[in-house]
């Protein structure tokens, strides 16, 4: 059962949980959505669970077909994963460059926050929040250097290349890439910053 103190709360809940299902391969491609049937999962009227069918559309995760509903969308081609990646890479380079020298103290301790998180899910064996803080150390970044109008450019290419991701890296490997990057980051050094992000970004 989901805490309903607030809709946007219970939303993104669903919402997480729904893109941790698609990026991990528990809903697999093709895979029919049905709001009924979302709504009784989460205990929830049928309003959110259709904001966040409508939101995971936007985000490419699922798509809409007449006739058809709300299904899972398949994973890019191989032929296209090399292209999402150099999509990915310029939208990021572009962040750091805009951001490098503008982050703050408070952004430094939000990313050291987010890397923190990332550890303990690790420890834990939770790799779905594994995905969900690697993807929001980015953000960050992303967010702070464009708001949400490169987050809605950004965040498309990140999911659809996110779906049955196979790159393998133990813990102490995806650490120590986001950490150096940040060090980087903080040190204001641009030229490693954009090789540690190409290196991160595979």
């Amino acid at each position: 059962m989901l805490d309903s103190t607030a809709i946007v709360s219970v939303r993104e809940q669903i919402a997480r949980q729904l893109r941790a299902d698609i990026i991990n391969g528990v809903l697999t491609e093709k895979t029919k959505l049905k709001e009924q049937e979302l709504a009784a999962r989460f205990n929830v009227s049928r309003g959110p669970v259709r904001d966040v069918l409508l939101q995971l559309t936007k985000e490419g995760l699922l798509i809409s077909k007449n006739n058809c509903g709300v299904i899972v969308n398949s994973a890019p081609k191989a032929e296209l994963q090399p292209l999402m990646v150099n999509l990915r890479v310029k939208i990021e380079s572009h962040a750091i460059k805009m951001t490098i020298n503008e982050l703050t103290e408070e952004d430094f301790s939000q990313l050291d926050k987010i890397l923190a998180t990332m550890i303990k899910a690790f420890e834990e064996e939770n790799y779905s929040l594994v995905t969900e803080t690697d993807m929001a150390f980015h953000r960050y970044i992303v967010h702070k250097a464009g708001g949400d109008d490169l987050v809605n450019l950004w965040q498309p290419v990140i999911y659809r290349m996110r779906m049955n991701y196979k790159r393998i890296s133990t813990p102490k490997e995806c650490f120590e890439e986001h950490n150096q990057l940040l060090t980087y980051l903080k040190n204001k050094e641009l030229k490693l910053a954009l090789a540690s992000l190409k290196d991160n970004v595979k």
